[in-house]
């Protein structure tokens, strides 16, 4: 196993957060430079106030960049007001008076880099659950579930429990400085860019299809299956990085 330089790891990012923290506040992320680009567009009058943009694909030509960063992109103009993405119809400029604003502003991290890096770190520490955890580890991570369970069917979107759940397993894999790591990125669902993606594309479909997932990594863990434990956190993480992109589909 390597768990220990994941261990290592863990504590070394912990020591060099305030470093990082001061580069990532100058340096610019690839969804905002993306959305630089759309709104010089809009500007030069290329794309005209209440009419549509191309379609994505299209427009991933143009800008040279992936679907996924041009979604993300999208995303950040909605929310800064230059555009309304209209499911099922497409993607339209909004008239707005001109404020002084051309560049986009920074509104969180990329969902799709904080699902990557979750799968990646929360992939590992679930191996450490596996071998610390006890039955009341289990109890409650299924308190969890239920809790999730009761508020989809209420109508409710269970991030709380669901952010509990994902918070215990870090527990019980006894290292603090992963617990800090774990929590901080499951704590960027509130920035506006994950916010407002997940208006987008949560429905108690997906929440159901997330709680049949935490199923299976409870499971895994309760069993003390190590390879199981981790194929199911990772598959969990890249299918729910797949809902919010994939439920982007103005087109669709």
């Amino acid at each position: 196993m390597t768990l220990a330089p994941v261990v290592a790891f863990a504590d070394s990012l912990m020591d060099t957060a305030p470093m990082v923290s001061t580069l990532n506040a100058t340096e610019r992320k690839p969804y905002q430079k993306i959305a630089d680009q759309l709104r010089s567009y809009i500007a030069q009058g290329d794309f005209q106030a209440g009419s549509r943009l191309p379609p994505e694909r299209d427009l991933t030509l143009l800008l040279g960049v992936s679907r996924p960063s041009l979604r993300e992109a999208l995303i950040a103009l909605e929310i800064e007001g230059d555009i309304e993405i209209k499911m099922g119809s497409g993607v339209y400029v909004r008239a707005k008076p001109k404020d002084g604003k051309n560049t986009s502003v920074t509104l969180g991290e990329s969902p799709s880099e904080l699902m990557q890096a979750r799968a990646l770190i929360e992939g590992e520490s679930v191996v450490l659950a596996c071998l610390h955890g006890k039955k009341s580890d289990y109890r409650y991570l299924q308190e969890c579930i239920d809790a999730m369970r009761a508020s989809i069917a209420n109508g409710l979107p269970p991030l709380e429990d669901d952010r509990k759940f994902h918070q215990r397993l870090a527990k019980m894999s006894g290292n603090s400085a992963l617990v800090r790591i774990i929590t901080a990125l499951f704590d960027e669902r509130h920035k506006p860019m994950s916010a407002h993606l997940s208006k987008h594309s949560e429905s108690s479909l997906t929440w159901e299809a997330a709680v049949i997932e935490h199923e299976a990594i409870l499971r895994a863990v309760a069993n003390k299956d190590v390879l199981g434990a981790q194929t199911s956190m990772r598959l969990h993480l890249n299918r729910s990085e797949n809902r919010w992109l994939q439920a982007l589909e103005p087109e669709a």
